[in-house]
This record gives C-alpha cells, sequence and structure tokens, in this order.
C-alpha cells in the first residue's frame, strides 16, 4: 500500500493536489557564498540563493536552513553532471527556490566551512548566531523581510531554536524529525540512555567536522566518491581559510563524552550549573517565540522517539497556527515503514505539504490550509491517512487488557497471582530498529527478525480478536512490579500477532525503574501520557523484593488490529543493541503481580 495523500478524504485539498498546482516560477541559480560575522567574531560559511527569474517588487521570502552537515560539497574536478553536491539541503532547494523563496544555507559554526568550535550539543551559542543570521537575511535588498526555517532531525531542531530568538522576521517553522526536549525525546527515552546513539554520531560528525572523507563515506548520505569535503566560500580559491575553519573544529565536543554527563534530566555540567539538557533542548527557550509563529510538526512512527517530541510540540505551543503530521516513516521520512507498503521510498509529497505551510504563513497567501484539521496521521495496517482536531484523537476510556497467571490479556479482571521472569541482558533487537536511523544507519525493514529476536520474551497475549480496533495516540502499560534488584530497565514491546502466528512490532515503552514516579508533565512539555521527569529529587531505588506500581507511555502509534488478529505484551529488561543495561551486571530476577486489585494491565487507546 501506499502513503499517497491524493484523493484523500482526510484533507479538503490533499498536499500532492495542491503541490500539482504550484507550478515552477524561477530557476535555481549557482549560489553565492560568503562569511558572515558573528557578534563574537566567529565566521560563519552561508550559501544564498536568489531565484533567477522576476523578482517582487518586494523581494523573495526567505528559506533558512542551518546544517551540521555541509551547506554544500565541493565536487571532484569531472564529476558526472548530476553529482548532487548539497545531499542534505537539494529537495528544499529545488522545491522553494523554484516556487518564488530565496534561500539561505548556513554551516553552523564549528562545522563546514564556518569557523569556530561547538562546545555542546546545539550550543546554545548557536542561537545568538541564528539571530544574526536573519537580521542579515531582512537587511537584504532581495529579501521581503520574512522568513521561514525547516530541516530534518538537527536541522529542524535549529529552526526551532532560530523561532526561539524571538525574532519578527521568522513567521513559520517546520521542524521535521526533531527533539522538543533532548534528553526524553532523543538519548534518554525512559531515563534510559541510548548507548549506541551516541557513538555512532560521534563518529559521524568528526568525520564531517574535521573533513574526514573516507570515515565519512562509510554512511549513504556521504559515499558519493565525487564529493570532496565541505565546500570553501566564494573568493577562498586556495582554500586557506577552509583550512583555517577545519582546524579549529579539532576542539569540538565529543558527544559520547558529553552526553553521559546528564545521568538526569536537571544533570550540570560540573563546571557549569547553570547548564542541563534544557540548556539544548528548544522547550527551555520557548517563551521567547512569538505568540503568531507558525509551527509545522513532522514526525514518523518509526523516528526514534521524535514522534513523542512532535507530539509535545503541538501541545506546548497551542493556538490556531499549530500542525502536527505524523506518517508511515522513520528518521527524517527516508523510508515508508509500514510492513504492508507497496515499496521503500515514501509517496507522500512532503515538502509539498511544507511549500502550502510556508506559503499560508510565509507568503501570506490563503492556501485553504486554515480550513484543514490541524492533526494529520496515518494508520497502518489500515493504511489510511486520517485527519483530527487534537492529538490524541480517541475519545473515552480506550480497552484495557489485564495481564493474568497464565499470561493472557483479558478485558476482566483475573485471579489474584504473579508471573515471575528473569530477564536475558543477552537479547537484543538488532540494528534494523526505530532507533538505527539515528545512527545513520541505512535501514530499510524495520524489525525484518523481530519474530525470531524476541521468540523468549516474556509475553502476555489476547483471545483473537472478534471486531478489528484501531490504536491511535500512546498506549500505557501498568505494572505492579518487584524485583530483586534496586533498579531495572522495563522495556515494553506492543505486538499485532497474525491467526498465522506472525508477530509484528507495533510500538515500544522504555522507563528506568529508578525514573517511575508519576509527575505533572512542565508547562514546557505538554504529555497527555504518564510522564516522569527523570530528574534527581524525584529518582528512587527500588526495595529489593517489595512490589511497587510503575506506569508508563509507550511511544506514539496508529496501528489497525485487524479481527482474528491478537494482541501481543511483550517485556524485556534490556536490549543490548541500543540501551544501556540497568543494573549493570546484574539482571536480577522479576514478578509482574496480576489479577486482584493489584492488577498490572495494559491500556489501549482506541479510536
Amino acid at each position: 500500500m501506499t502513503d499517497n495523500p491524493k484523493g484523500s478524504a482526510a484533507w479538503k485539498l490533499d498536499p500532492a493536489t495542491y503541490f500539482d498546482s504550484r507550478v515552477p516560477t524561477h530557476s535555481v541559480p549557482v549560489p553565492k557564498s560568503l562569511y558572515l560575522e558573528m557578534p563574537d567574531g566567529v565566521r560563519l560559511a552561508v550559501d544564498v540563493y536568489v531565484p533567477e527569474g522576476d523578482a517582487p517588487e518586494n523581494g523573495f521570502p526567505t528559506i533558512l536552513h542551518l546544517t551540521p552537515y555541509y551547506r554544500r560539497f565541493a565536487v571532484k574536478p569531472g564529476a558526472p553532471p548530476e553529482t548532487e553536491a548539497c545531499p542534505n539541503a537539494a529537495k528544499f532547494r529545488d522545491t522553494f527556490i523554484p516556487r518564488g523563496y530565496a534561500m539561505v544555507v548556513v554551516d553552523v559554526r564549528g562545522t563546514g566551512a564556518s569557523f569556530g568550535s561547538r562546545d555542546s550539543f546545539r550550543s546554545p551559542k548557536e542561537r545568538d548566531d541564528y539571530r544574526a543570521v536573519i537580521d542579515w537575511v531582512v537587511a537584504q535588498d532581495w529579501s521581503d523581510g520574512t522568513l521561514g526555517a525547516t530541516g530534518i532531525s538537527y536541522v529542524g531542531a535549529a529552526a526551532d531554536f532560530a523561532a526561539t530568538t524571538g525574532h519578527p522576521g521568522l513567521k513559520a517553522i517546520a521542524p521535521i524529525s526533531a527533539v522538543w526536549d533532548t534528553y526524553l525525546d532523543h538519548y534518554y527515552p525512559g531515563g534510559l540512555l541510548l548507548t549506541n546513539l551516541a557513538g555512532a554520531y560521534d563518529e559521524l560528525m568528526q568525520a564531517l567536522d574535521l573533513d574526514q572523507r573516507e570515515a565519512m563515506r562509510r554512511y549513504v548520505y556521504f559515499a558519493d566518491p565525487n564529493l570532496e569535503g565541505p565546500a570553501p566560500v566564494d573568493g577562498d580559491g586556495n582554500r586557506g581559510l577552509l583550512s583555517e575553519a577545519i582546524s579549529e573544529h579539532a576542539a569540538n565536543v565529543s558527544i559520547v563524552d558529553f552526553i553521559r554527563e546528564f545521568p538526569y534530566r536537571d544533570s550540570t555540567l560540573p563546571y557549569d550549573p547553570a547548564f542541563s539538557s534544557g540548556s539544548f533542548s528548544p522547550r527551555a527557550y520557548m517563551d521567547n517565540m512569538s505568540k503568531d509563529l507558525a509551527v509545522f510538526s513532522i514526525s514518523g512512527w518509526m523516528d526514534g522517539g521524535y514522534m513523542n517530541g512532535a507530539v509535545s510540540r503541538f501541545l506546548t505551543l497551542g493556538g490556531s497556527r499549530r500542525h502536527l503530521l505524523l506518517g508511515p516513516w522513520d528518521h527524517g521520512a527516508r523510508i515508508q515503514v509500514s510492513p504492508f507498503r507497496s515499496q521503500e521510498e515514501p509517496e507522500f509529497p512532503l515538502h509539498g505539504a511544507i511549500l502550502r505551510f510556508f506559503d499560508e504563513y510565509v507568503r501570506g497567501e490563503k492556501t485553504g490550509l486554515a480550513d484543514e484539521a490541524p492533526v494529520h496521521y496515518y494508520t497502518m495496517a489500515e493504511e489510511a491517512w486520517k485527519d483530527a482536531a487534537d492529538w490524541p484523537p480517541t475519545s473515552g476510556e480506550g480497552l484495557t487488557l489485564h495481564l493474568t497467571q497464565n499470561r493472557d490479556l483479558t478485558t476482566e479482571k483475573a485471579e489474584s497471582g504473579s508471573v515471575s521472569c528473569k530477564p536475558d541482558f543477552g537479547f537484543g533487537t538488532g540494528s534494523n530498529t526505530r532507533y538505527g536511523r539515528l545512527q545513520a544507519r541505512d535501514v530499510r525493514n524495520y524489525y525484518a527478525s523481530w519474530q525470531a529476536r524476541s521468540e523468549e520474551l516474556p509475553r502476555f497475549v489476547s483471545d483473537p480478536l472478534d471486531e478489528g480496533i484501531c490504536v491511535s495516540g500512546h498506549p500505557v502499560v501498568s505494572l505492579l512490579f518487584e524485583t530483586d534488584e534496586a533498579d531495572a530497565a522495563v522495556i515494553a514491546y506492543l505486538e499485532d500477532i497474525a491467526p498465522d502466528g506472525t508477530r509484528r512490532y507495533v510500538t515500544e515503552g522504555l522507563l528506568r525503574a529508578l525514573h517511575r514516579k508519576e509527575v505533572s508533565p512542565p508547562a514546557d512539555y505538554q504529555a497527555n501520557w504518564p510522564f516522569h521527569s527523570c530528574e534527581q529529587a524525584d529518582a528512587a531505588a527500588m526495595t529489593p523484593g517489595e512490589p511497587e506500581s510503575i506506569r508508563f507511555a509507550l511511544l506514539a502509534t496508529s496501528w489497525e488490529f485487524a479481527p482474528g488478529h491478537r494482541i501481543g505484551l511483550a517485556l524485556a529488561g534490556a536490549d543490548k543493541d541500543n540501551v544501556v543495561r540497568i543494573p549493570y551486571g546484574r539482571p536480577g530476577n522479576w514478578k509482574i503481580h496480576v489479577g486482584g486489585d493489584a492488577a498490572s494491565f495494559l491500556e489501549l487507546p482506541v479510536e
């Protein structure tokens, strides 16, 4: 099946039809490249694209793209003409410039051809840079004084950060696969460190920042042998400035070392007590955003934990100019992840949807977007786009399934008892998981080995469904949980079990038992699912042998369970391929108490 929205009833005017109506009117020029000096003297490399063709009397609106992944590569002499020098910015360039937008692409400080170094992941110093860049853009004679910002992952979060400068010229942002809270959405879901993520990302960034081309080519995005490091700015013919800039990158932060400084969400750097994970999370600066800012949050069902960030951004900022799109995609919407897909590549015109958004809020055109529902999401297995007025799109109490001593899931509470199990610290989900693309892996078949890998996990299974149900939102697991250790990594997997026994991974949730205390979500991270602060004051060791309530949400999903299928809930105490193993070297022994007043249960948000 396809994610193509053409003709879908979820939109009054679907994105594909809108995109078709926006016929290109301009040509893409060779960019002008220059250095901009920031307030602290650091020079940033900038590419400027001004559309070729008739210019509006007041100038062009501008799309801002702030990237650590090279604004543009130098290309080997004699390379084929189709060699793409802008693998990260190309689709944005080829969408917006021919349709009347200028575009400014920036190597953020400490990367590409820019000078300086990065003192953190998404350094707060970059926020000051972004305001200076916007100041420069609106002062140009080709600019009409308005901007939109967009991009994937780091670049999407940079759009958030640019918005937190409160610059009046930035009218709209469309962050794609971008965190709202770096701790919860990215590196420490449920307070559990994603161990391989930091290492893989660090290797990639070192290869890019220090122009280590052989190492860079191990990553599919930069594998083209015709790419020769960051492009110098115009006039730097002997690459002297470029070499000087790259030498400064040697001081860049190591993400592997840096991220371990934050075992709690409110941990601070030992040499800077004002610097916490909030310092490199957009949510911490949200009060600086303009109340008129338009925001389009975009993510997918296999996008690590980033869909939670997209949902929280949507819920937190509120207002009539917020939009949310959740598709059957991985990180960056590079792959269509539904197991029922007709092809790997998404057919959804994502850049067309973003174009309509910017046409509405940056150009000020009436595109009909105001008449559309603010939320659009794709239900896998049903293979259909839907719309909603809010998230989640469900109402009522949903479906509650109780865990039983016989390892069933039933709608009725069962007899009191318990289920004992010992976590397998050798269990792992492999590399083709929702976290693989975050590690810059070229994942194409998600959880293809799930059936074999998960065979021995303790699981609870429902009877075959008499009627199909559609689960949309955050499933919630409540366990009366006992362990003979003082901590545990509790991982829950939701499965769709077909009549022939095929088990399909649907979603998962993670929680470190240390962080089991449930609190109200803070103003800067709204959540309509169980929230755990993961802050030091709320952390508490388990008392070995004493049952305690643990309640946590699985990552958001939308999935249709067909009639005759069964619902499975599998539990694990480790994922050696992705998650830190807690407690270190001590799997412990678990006991899940079930039935009676001490019920353990699964809550499903059913449409």
